[in-house]
């Protein structure tokens, strides 16, 4: 749960300093092999029925946080297998992205209906009665469901006046709106790859901590060692991502005291992308397009193809925010290498596929930066300010909250072309993008701007985020408030997009 500390977020928080650390102080084979008992000492275990298996998952969430595979628990190799291909300060990581370390999930049931201890075995029995299946019976006074014959439907508990009856959903599965988890033979939760988007939601939902993402932190680390200008390209939705008193100018101190050059926000690139799609959507739709999907979310927009490709063309060319950031800082510095900071885990995908040049070297998450800041013992919440830059635009800050890209795309419209309409309409989460290309697909939103977000919220709910999703989206509206720009328009990186998009 994001805003709240718990036990899986200290975990994978310990985990990201540790190897973030690890890379800093300079590591061999040994010292992987003894860091899970370092993380997880003594000799009785906390979590789980013993202490081994405890090591066993801390020892994959190191390897997936150094880009390493997950091992079987049926492979007899050493944890630092394969160290030597991932000890390189490039980008680097063994896909897939997301992956399920098989012996610490919990085979949740995938979906069920049952009666609790609540059923006070009332005389009417309701539950009973509605039951279009005759699933439930009464045993000792007390209502029991056969769940070889229950469909689910619900309406038992419906009827039932204490609430004793409800329905229990693998979280996980539960959570991916591309519905790609599935069970394996054993129960235990299983991806399909072929309809995962990397979204990461699974991985946030899951209690058990047993849905991890790779991690290019280590090889990050290994980077800011080196001479190379590096830039951290980080996306405006950071904010109280680090605390509530880091603002830009801290953050842009805690980040040059990581090692990085300099900070640049994405929130430029999201004004530049604001007025790319403008143009797009009125060039091209109706003309051209029945509509158009904006293009911001990798995870949505991946999904609208995957599962409407005859409506491909319709989700926008426009580069991203993260891309255009990225193609700007190396048009001013073309010898810098460029690192993402930002919530979501999908965008190690983007930076990565080889159909558009990203000019991104790595995808951190605002977790693994937080390790960072850890290792090195730095606090954005009180180290001296840097100098605020307030380059971007309230619009551009705002595509890091759902409605906040169509609302920069319209309000460029209006100023450009006056008296030109916009229909929108938007989506966040999986589900619900789905259900609006559906729509669409039924021709009901031609010569509209649809929006899709991945993550509830927007940006703001990503996978990769620390703070509770609703006080980070009402920060991220208090900091809009000092943007001296307040529409895409106004920003004075203009001249950038004809160079970029070359």
């Amino acid at each position: 749960m994001r805003g709240i500390i718990t036990t899986k977020s200290k975990i994978r928080h310990q985990v990201f300093t540790e190897v973030a650390r690890m890379a800093f102080e300079g590591t061999s084979f040994s010292r992987l092999e003894e860091l899970p008992y370092e993380l997880v000492p003594g000799e009785i275990s906390t979590y789980y029925d013993n202490i081994f298996l405890e090591r066993a998952i801390i020892g994959e969430r190191i390897r997936t946080t150094m880009g390493l595979p997950v091992r079987k628990l049926s492979q007899h190799t050493l944890l630092s297998d394969g160290f030597e291909d991932a000890d390189i300060a490039e980008k680097y990581y063994e896909p897939p992205l997301v992956n399920i370390i098989k012996f610490a999930c919990h085979a949740c049931p995938e979906k069920r209906t049952f009666v609790t201890d609540g059923c006070q075995g009332c005389l009417e029995h309701p539950c009973s009665v509605v039951c279009p299946k005759g699933a439930i019976t009464i045993k000792n006074g007390k209502s029991h469901i056969d769940p070889e014959k229950c469909v689910n439907c619900g309406k038992c508990m419906q009827a039932c006046s204490y609430n004793a009856i409800i329905r229990q959903e693998r979280p996980c599965a539960k959570a991916c709106g591309m519905h790609a988890i599935k069970s394996d033979e054993h129960g235990r939760a299983d991806i399909d790859y072929d309809l995962c988007v990397s979204c990461g939601q699974c991985l946030v939902s899951c209690p058990f901590g047993a849905i991890v993402d790779k991690s290019q932190i280590y090889q990050t680390c290994l980077a800011l060692k080196e001479d190379t200008p590096i830039y951290a390209a980080i996306a405006p939705s950071y904010v109280t991502q680090f605390g509530p008193g880091a603002n830009e100018g801290r953050m842009r101190a805690a980040l040059k005291a990581a090692g990085f050059t300099d900070m640049v926000e994405v929130s430029i690139g999201a004004d530049l992308c604001a007025i790319q799609e403008a143009e797009d959507f009125v060039n091209e739709v109706p003309q051209k397009l029945p509509f158009m999907g904006t293009s911001c979310c990798p995870s949505w927009s991946v999904m609208a193809k995957k599962l409407f490709p005859q409506y491909a063309d319709c989700i926008s060319m426009t580069l991203t925010p993260m891309v255009l950031t990225a193609r700007m800082i190396k048009k001013q510095h073309p010898k810098a290498k460029v690192v993402f900071i930002g919530p979501c885990a999908a965008k190690k995908l983007e930076a990565s596929r080889k159909s558009v040049r990203s000019e991104v070297d790595f995808v951190l998450t605002f977790e693994e930066m937080a390790g960072i800041f850890e290792a090195k013992e730095i606090d954005p919440n009180t180290i001296a300010p840097d100098e605020v830059s307030n380059a971007s635009s309230a619009d551009g800050k705002g595509f890091a909250s759902s409605g906040g890209v169509a609302k920069a795309v319209v309000n460029v419209i209006k100023e450009r072309y006056p008296g030109r309409e916009v229909n929108v309409v938007g989506a966040e989460g999986l589900d619900e993008c789905r259900k609006m290309m559906m729509i669409a697909k039924a021709g009901k939103y031609n010569g509209y701007l649809l929006e899709g977000m991945a993550c509830p919220g927007g940006c703001v709910g990503g996978a990769g985020v620390i703070s509770d999703v609703s006080k980070a989206a009402l920060s991220l509206e208090n900091d809009k408030k000092t943007s001296e720009k307040k529409t895409s328009t106004e920003t004075e990186y203009g001249d950038y997009l004809g160079l970029i998009n070359k």
